[in-house]
């Protein structure tokens, strides 16, 4: 589980923050709890604590059914819409049909695309097929290559380190434009097999890079360039390429270099961001080390990624997700970054949910404007991040409420836990109520003339988006990280309605929180007043809220 992001290869989750250099705009949703999880409960870095996270959320959801070493390998499909998938595991030596309404394919490879029929792309194309400045005169099959890292420490005494035969002999030029400052942890830069076909030469790809990891590694340790790596060793070495690009299906929409630049206006149908540079790479990677390793160009902003770039043109039940959703190379090279595949995964897999209860394809999804909004509403619910959406649940009748409170700082209004954002926009205002906590805490209470029938209160609490938040092997990127419940976080909260006859009802006691987003449901209350106490954050002086929702389920 994971992908890249798992402990066979140890990619850390970058996206649309691009490391930082647009604060605020870390993504929200599924990927958000997750990270805070990690965050709190694996402050050593483990990888294999990661997995777990992975399987211990898969394994709690009751609807799901995980098949781990298995693999699709055909799908049946009539007049335009697969009907099943066959998948085999010979670990167990289980053979399996799967029948579904809808289908998404989340391979990076295409496989269900390409046994299915769909179409799909290699390579990248020229400019004036999109009009893309950055696309080439001439179209081929290449793409960005693989890289395989590893990770090292010090283990206090001298490590020596013997190379095998096979590994490439480094040379100081050829690293040139891959300066070596540190080697706890590396390197993206030792990229190979964009000019081959990374999915059938696989195995090459992966003898090649190993070979250069080595090598590496043997340059650090014996060059005699690097002297202060005496008592370092290797810990752990990947043996699975962390592939970048190989094929992507063909949607409604293909995403280009003017829609994420901004060039093209706003999507209808936004469903999920990204914000990762143009971050495109020599094909042959450390093969041309004449070459810089990458050539990075800013973004003027994060942008929206459409449902329509999210569904299969020709295969009318496949969405997909992940590396391989419809997008030019250029555009690729911003999408193809973890976290902005895991939210178009959160974006996909609620639109397939929907399009499950309606009886419905993505295609009439799209086209079928109310659908479409209930969509964006209930992702935005979920607290998924789509760049200008605002939350307009007309179930929400926290919209129709008069608020009280204790306090607010500064010019926090606790108007903002109503205006839909659930946020700060970068270079706004502050959209939290904030206020200092007295001794008996701080609280905000929510009113209405006539009682209301509630079951769900859902709060947004703050969890420090202006940081970077990924686990990482790399200590210099994990130095501005805080390993811990964010300090900005409510930890301890009380939640209690009035009813219509006046007596009080406990919704919620919370105590030692430390997630982004928190549903209570209840058995329903007749309720005139619901009162937020907030008791203590995990540090920071003040207690934040972004959003509140009553919902009568």
């Amino acid at each position: 589980l994971g992908g890249n992001a798992s402990s066979e290869v140890k990619m850390h989750i970058v996206g649309a923050n691009c490391h930082g250099g647009r604060p605020g705009w870390r993504e929200g949703g599924i990927l958000e709890e997750l990270r805070l999880e990690d965050a709190v409960n694996n402050p050593h870095r483990s990888w294999e604590l990661w997995d777990l996270l992975l399987y211990d959320k898969l394994k709690s959801e009751p609807k799901v059914t995980l098949l781990l070493d298995s693999v699709l390998y055909s799908a049946v499909t009539r007049e335009g819409r697969i009907e099943e998938v066959l998948v085999r595991c010979d670990k167990t030596e289980h053979l399996y049909r799967i029948r579904a309404r809808q289908f998404m394919d989340c391979t990076g490879d295409c496989r269900l695309g390409v046994e299915a029929g769909a179409e799909y792309r290699v390579g990248r194309e020229t400019r004036e097929q999109y009009g893309e400045p950055l696309g080439l005169e001439k179209a081929d099959s290449n793409t960005l290559g693989s890289s395989i890292l590893f990770t090292a420490r010090d283990y206090g005494r001298p490590i020596p380190f013997t190379p095998p035969a096979w590994a490439k002999k480094i040379t100081k030029a050829q690293l040139y434009a891959r300066p070596i400052s540190s080697w706890e942890y590396g390197y993206w830069w030792i990229e190979w097999g964009g000019n081959r076909d990374t999915i059938r030469d696989n195995e090459r790809i992966r003898f090649e890079l190993l070979s250069i990891v080595l090598g590496i590694w043997d340059h650090i340790k014996n060059s005699g360039e690097h002297p202060t790596s005496a008592h370092w060793g290797l810990e752990t070495v990947g043996m699975i390429p962390g592939k970048r690009g190989s094929r992507r299906l063909v949607g409604d929409h293909v995403l280009t270099q003017m829609d994420l630049e901004g060039r093209n206006g706003g999507f209808e149908d936004a469903v999920s961001i990204g914000g990762w540079n143009l971050d495109d790479h020599p094909p042959g990677g450390f093969s041309d080390s004449h070459l810089k390793p990458f050539t990075s160009i800013r973004l003027p902003d994060v942008y929206n990624i459409p449902l329509r770039a999210l569904y299969s043109r020709n295969i009318r039940n496949l969405f997909m997700a992940g590396r391989n959703i419809s997008a030019t190379h250029v555009a690729f090279t911003s999408t193809r970054v973890m976290a902005t595949c895991a939210c178009a995964g959160q974006a996909a897999g609620t639109a397939a949910a929907l399009c499950v209860r309606h009886r419905i394809d993505p295609r009439q999804l799209y086209e079928d404007k109310a659908r479409l909004k209930e969509l964006q509403q209930t992702l935005l619910r979920d607290d998924q991040t789509i760049k200008g959406l605002r939350a307009e649940d007309p179930l929400d009748v926290a919209r129709k409420a008069t608020l009280r409170f204790s306090a607010a700082e500064g010019d926090s209004e606790p108007e903002v836990l109503l205006n839909g954002y659930s946020r700060n926009v970068p270079g706004g205002e502050d959209n939290a109520w904030s206020a200092k906590l007295g001794a008996g805490g701080a609280w905000v209470e929510l009113s209405w003339p006539e009682p209301q029938r509630l079951g769900r209160v859902q709060i947004t609490f703050d969890t420090g988006f202006q940081r970077e938040l990924t686990l990482t092997s790399q200590d210099s990127l994990n130095r501005h990280m805080i390993r811990a419940p964010q300090p900005e976080t409510i930890r301890d909260y009380d939640l209690v309605a009035v009813d219509a006859t006046g007596r009080e009802v406990i919704l919620a006691t919370v105590r030692g929180n430390h997630l982004r987003l928190r549903r209570h449901d209840f058995e329903p209350v007749e309720a005139r007043r619901v009162r937020l106490t907030v008791l203590a954050t995990n540090g920071a002086d003040l207690a934040r809220v972004f959003e509140i929702h009553c919902l009568t389920h």
